[in-house]
């Protein structure tokens, strides 16, 4: 049986524990997860028990701990090399793995304006040009992957990989937010709302105490 725990926040606002969940979930992998409601008197220490860092996600296997969210999606990968969580071709390995760091490490304006919400509805009104920026630029992102792999599948590459579970959290922002979108971006939203495994985060969102 394989020892795995991950340590998650709130499914309705943690978007860094949906990536590594969501694959994991793809993975077919066995796992106990660990939810800690955030924004409690006792979030920090409860997170401090298990992770070296003080934040959400931390998966653990055996005496192993890994905290970052892509970190995690890339141990995932190498344990579970069956579900091909990075596309085959080793141009578009690299292509996913660019535009998941790009996520991982930068739009900072669109996370501040439209946090991770699954529960909520509610225009986003009027925003400022760094966070429609970053906006566009997701939007691109996503008409270009989908137009050079929409034959093969509605992800990204095509098949579901880490570079979905990256995105994923956005996702779930557009259609909170209802930010406009139409052709293949607005397919790609719908694509992923429409995952079992976001169906199941969702659900779980949906039962969390407000």
């Amino acid at each position: 049986m394989v020892d795995l725990k991950l340590v998650i926040g709130s499914k309705n606002t943690s978007s860094w524990s949906l990536r590594p969940w969501l694959a994991l979930k793809h993975a077919g992998a066995s796992f106990e997860e660990i939810v800690i409601p955030l924004d409690r008197p006792d979030t920090k220490a409860e997170i401090a028990r298990h992770s070296p860092s003080g934040r959400v996600p931390v998966l653990r296997h055996g005496q192993a701990k890994i905290w970052d969210s892509l970190a995690i999606c890339e141990y995932v990968a190498e344990m579970f090399p069956k579900a091909r969580l990075w596309p085959a071709d080793r141009g578009h390995r690299a292509h996913a793995r660019s535009i998941a760091a790009e996520m991982h490490g930068g739009f900072a304006a669109m996370r501040a304006a439209l946090p991770m919400n699954i529960r909520l509805r509610r225009p986003a009104g009027a925003l400022d040009a760094a966070t429609q920026a970053e906006i566009d630029r997701v939007i691109a992102i996503w008409r270009e992957c989908r137009t050079k792999h929409n034959r093969v599948g509605p992800y990204l590459f095509g098949t579901f990989s880490i570079a979905d579970a990256m995105y994923a959290p956005v996702a779930t922002r557009f259609r909170t937010y209802e930010i406009a979108l139409e052709g293949a971006p607005a397919a790609y939203v719908e694509t992923m709302a429409a995952m079992a495994a976001m169906q199941e985060w969702a659900a779980a969102a949906a039962l969390e105490p407000s």
